[in-house]
């Protein structure tokens, strides 16, 4: 039994993939070129798709895998994602499975025995498991409606997430040449689409690129003191109570911050890779079923989480890239309500990140271009104009607006001075003092600090000695980060982070470059952005749809999705999102006809659950 009979699997028209989208999904409409790509995979076409987090990537395989005769293959290398997809299919009425390591020999025997039968619609795959002998001979036996490749960029050396056991996916282009193949990534640039298109054998196959905005992150990036106080800080005073996600670089890292914010009365749990699996297990579990938990965690963490309500993702280390920066802040607010993306960064980060790139067994072309992933973050970091349009602009994107209404530096604009003199005491500073020290000696030169190191190498009979008394510790490092950023310093990772001049500071010292530098006040900044902003107030309204929602109808829909939730074994929005939950309450429907209307109600759920929702809606009205 498949879980539309009454859908005419042969027909392609428009209008029964509507059809399907409503019965099936409780959707009235597509959103973007979902339409499109459905359309033509549909009709057989193979596709490569970029959508951001939260887009809709999924509805573009899951539907024409209902609307073509077969099974849909889905390939993943997230289990987690997986399990909460399959979940959130079987809810709506569609006969889905996984196939991974995590099933016991006999439920993957009586999987494999569905998808022979044609009784699945959906079957997720590991990408390692898809391409052993067995598997695949299996799939050659059965009725395959298209291949799904997600995380499409895990296939690219370039990319942020390369992952070897992608590589032979191009083995299904060969075995399976009638059968469509779609791959769908959240964050790719040129050189990472350019990959995936060759290797997936894609490169006649058109690409769909939706917008990588997300307006309702606000996208915010302060000086790095001490982290994970200013962690607490800005959990307690803007999202205490909400879920959120926490990256750390080091595994030790994540412990100590998990930990700290224990301690100071914020739930929050570690994962990283060295924890038991079990352990992992239990904590992602915890994050994906409870409400106002915080996941403190290395990047072994996240990639296919579904939450759709983490309403903030913080970073206390610098990432590798503005891919992998874009793929994990993109965690946030998936349900499209106002959300943040906060990072604390300094120096140390920079030198950090480079010293991984130049201890790394890469080839010279692979550093080459991680170094320039990393200088296109470094650049975001330290911009003085909108994060958006920089954010944007890596991924070829332009915006119309100069002013996002929606980072930090929007909000609340720095303010920018002539830095050359700065510049020009710091350069001849480095130069000095042979290029061999790092930040920490070259500002006790700078402002005439007589340690015990300046004293060692007679750095006190400098002429650079005490040049720089105009600005206090914290605001060198400032302007030694932007020098760094705009390319005039470079951090020498054979020389413990020592800072050298580049071919470029020539013309700062000679006065041909200019230079200017943000300065910050502290204070004013920190409290402008706590309000909401314009963009964020429209991104709430948005998923309001009927009038203001009776608190107390809302508190009751929520404990009932969290008692159905526990009951069954799924996360709660799984059961139903929180849209759906807050347009139930907002337009507060009397009949099953009403429910019906309201987005994420499909057949299926209003089969389940209407009568008991409308109950419910009855009994807090009022």
């Amino acid at each position: 039994m498949t879980a539309q009979p009454a859908l005419d699997r042969a027909s392609d028209s428009p209008r029964d993939a509507r059809s399907v989208l409503s019965s099936v999904f409780g959707l009235s409409g597509f959103r973007g070129s979902q339409e499109k790509i459905v359309r033509h995979v549909t009709n057989g076409g193979n596709c490569l798709v970029l959508m951001p987090t939260g887009g809709g990537k999924s509805l573009c395989y899951q539907l024409p895998s209902l609307l073509r005769d077969g099974c849909g293959i889905v390939v993943s290398p997230l289990i987690a994602l997986m399990r909460d997809q399959v979940a959130g299919l079987t809810e709506a009425g569609v006969n889905a499975a996984v196939l991974n390591s995590t099933l016991s020999y006999q439920e993957a025997s009586e999987v494999e025995r569905r998808l022979l039968a044609g009784d699945l619609d959906l079957l997720y795959v590991a990408p390692e498991r898809l391409l052993t002998p067995r598997c695949l001979n299996l799939l050659g036996q059965a009725q395959i409606a298209l291949f799904a490749i997600d995380e499409a960029h895990c296939v690219s050396q370039w990319g942020h997430d390369f992952r070897p056991e992608y590589i032979g996916l191009s083995a299904l282009a060969e075995r399976f040449p009638k059968v469509p193949r779609i791959a769908l990534t959240a964050t790719a640039d040129a050189l990472t689409r350019k990959e995936i298109a060759e290797r997936l054998q894609l490169a006649d196959a058109p690409e769909f690129v939706a917008s990588f905005d997300r307006p309702n992150i606000r996208y915010e990036i302060v000086d790095k003191q001490n982290a994970t106080t200013q962690l607490k800080n800005f959990i307690r005073e803007r999202h205490a109570g909400d879920a959120g996600v926490v990256y750390c670089l080091s595994r030790a890292k994540v412990e100590d911050v998990a930990a700290s914010l224990s301690e100071a009365g914020i739930p929050a749990l570690p994962y990283h890779a060295g924890l038991d699996a079990s352990v992992r297990a239990r904590h992602q579990d915890r994050f994906l079923n409870e409400d106002g938990l915080v996941i403190v965690a290395t990047v072994a963490f996240g990639m296919g989480i579904d939450k759709p309500d983490v309403r903030f993702v913080a970073h206390l280390d610098l990432p590798k890239s503005i891919e992998a920066y874009y793929q994990e802040t993109g965690r946030a607010g998936r349900d499209g309500k106002p959300s943040a993306a906060w990072m604390a960064y300094g120096l140390s980060d920079i030198v950090q990140q480079r010293r991984m790139i130049d201890e790394s067994t890469g080839s010279d072309a692979f550093k080459r271009v991680s170094v320039g992933k990393l200088d296109a973050l470094v650049a975001l970091a330290e911009t003085v104009h909108c994060r958006r349009q920089r954010l944007l602009g890596y991924f070829g994107e332009t915006r119309s607006d100069e002013s996002c209404g929606n980072c930090d530096n929007c909000l609340t604009p720095p303010r920018v001075r002539d830095g050359k003199v700065l510049a020009q005491k710091l350069l001849s500073c480095v130069y000095r003092t042979g290029q061999r020290f790092g930040a920490m000696h070259l500002i006790d030169v700078l402002v005439g600090r007589l340690t015990e190191r300046v004293k060692q190498f007679n750095h006190d009979q400098l002429s650079v000695f005490g040049i720089g008394r105009e600005l206090n510790e914290k605001q060198w490092r400032a302007v030694l980060r932007q020098l760094v950023a705009m390319g005039h310093l470079r951090a020498d990772s054979d020389a413990f982070g020592a800072l050298k001049l580049t071919d470029s500071a020539r013309g700062v010292l000679k006065g041909d470059t200019a230079v200017m530098l943000r300065e910050q006040p502290e204070g004013a900044r920190n409290r402008a952005i706590r309000g909401k902003s314009r963009r964020g107030d429209l991104a709430a309204a948005a998923d309001s749809p009927g009038g203001a929602a009776n608190p107390t109808l809302h508190a009751a829909l929520r404990a009932w999705r969290s008692e159905v939730a526990r009951q069954r074994g799924v996360p709660a929005y799984v059961v139903l999102h929180d849209s759906t939950i807050d347009g139930i309450a907002a337009m507060r429907p009397d009949t099953l006809d009403e429910l019906r209307n309201i987005a994420g109600i499909g057949d299926k759920k209003l089969e389940h659950y209407g009568a008991e929702l409308i109950r419910i809606v009855k009994a807090n009205d009022g």
